[in-house]
């Protein structure tokens, strides 16, 4: 199987994987087709408001929804009926905002039918719907095609004017701004993307969240590569088998696009299909993004507390347990944050280290912190307990 975290994508040879899956997913919206989904249980509470149609017609394998919180700017790439926006939009509540991008015209206009009805259930109105392709989330196809419908394309110079107007567009009004998302959610569609696209599908992904944001993607995994003749097959790609991803190299996806801590929220047990022995499941990724930036020391440390010996993380530093192991300042604030923080116990410095006055640190030592560092080197005071410490109410 080609990865696209190496660099080596191959195009599948004569599969039009775009065509194949525009066409399985129109025809899926207008007739429920559940070879196209895993068994998910969702919160039922948070269907009641939803019509049957759109709960028949939703395809996913996993419930990322879940993962969201109140507050929260959430983007769904593959949207399709719109179930899972309309289930997060619930969580996030009147002051959170979510926003479903789909290349799909027949599943964008399921996600916008009932669109009023469902605002008036759940209370307020903060789910909006976009076209476009979810490796290219600076492109607004809406906008696009209203272009084109008063600008028609009928020679060389319009086509290029045309691109040349879209890659301003991508500039400097992109569909999706550069850090304007608390949490990226997709379920069961990243596999539906051409290989030779998912180097830029995940830098997408990356992009478009904040400093400390996170992506949170069910998709489709196998447990060995899927032979060409499988990749050819329309009925297979569209049915979330052909493209599904490498389990072991969706994970370096994620960290080839620049994400740290990795965690696997959720593993289907039994396989969902299997073909000729290839095992298919679901996986829910949870990854997040925040350690671009410079190494700075303020004399901080983190202390390991187990239960593993030693620990590390996808950056290649070291915790041992039970030690005050030194740390830059953004790896300080990583760690004591999820997923880390209820792994690790913090040692700030009695006083603070001014950003003047720090130095550039080595991340690469894996050194122990002194513990003087923290104290500070002038503090040499001694203070014994007090004589009368325990009493009738404590000791």
């Amino acid at each position: 199987m080609s990865s696209s975290v190496e660099g080596t994508e191959q195009p599948t040879n004569s599969l039009n994987v775009e065509q194949a899956v525009r066409e399985r997913y129109s025809a899926a919206s207008k007739a429920a087709e559940p070879a196209l989904c895993c068994p998910v249980k969702y919160n039922e509470d948070y269907l009641k408001v939803l019509p049957a149609e759109m709960i028949e017609r939703d395809y996913g394998c996993g419930d990322p929804s879940q993962y969201v919180a109140e507050g929260e700017t959430v983007l769904d790439l593959g949207s399709g009926g719109g179930k899972i926006c309309y289930i997060a939009s619930q969580v996030v509540g009147p002051q959170g905002r979510v926003i479903g991008v789909d290349m799909n015209d027949d599943m964008l206009a399921l996600a916008r039918k009932y669109q009023g009805e469902i605002t008036r259930g759940i209370g307020w109105d903060n789910v909006t719907f976009h076209k476009a392709r979810i490796q290219d989330l600076a492109h607004d196809l809406d906008r696009f095609g209203a272009h084109v419908a008063a600008h028609p394309i009928t020679c060389t110079e319009d086509w290029l004017a045309t691109e040349t107007l879209c890659a301003q567009w991508r500039r400097d009004k992109p569909l999706i701004a550069d850090g304007s998302v608390d949490v990226v959610i997709s379920n069961c569609v990243l596999n539906l993307v051409e290989e030779t696209d998912r180097r830029q599908l995940f830098h997408e992904l990356h992009r478009v969240l904040r400093r400390g944001g996170r992506a949170v993607i069910s998709d489709i995994v196998c447990d060995e590569p899927v032979p060409a003749a499988m990749k050819n097959d329309p009925r297979l790609w569209s049915g979330c088998i052909s493209g599904a991803y490498l389990e072991s190299e969706f994970l370096k996806a994620f960290e080839q696009a620049g994400f740290y801590g990795l965690e696997i929220a959720a593993r289907q047990e039994e396989a969902w299909a299997t073909i000729e022995g290839i095992e298919f499941r679901s996986l829910t990724i949870c990854a997040f993004k925040g350690k671009e930036g410079p190494c700075m020391d303020h004399k901080q440390a983190v202390i390991y507390n187990g239960p593993w010996k030693s620990v590390s993380d996808d950056d290649g530093h070291t915790l041992r347990r039970g030690e005050r192991m030194a740390v830059c300042e953004k790896l300080f604030e990583i760690y004591t944050q999820r997923p880390y923080a209820d792994q690790i116990t913090p040692v700030s410095p009695q006083q603070a280290i001014s950003a003047e006055n720090a130095m550039p640190f080595d991340c690469r030592k894996n050194a122990v912190r002194n513990p003087r560092e923290t104290k500070g080197p002038a503090n040499k005071q001694t203070q014994l307990p007090i004589q009368d410490c325990c009493g009738p109410d404590c000791c």
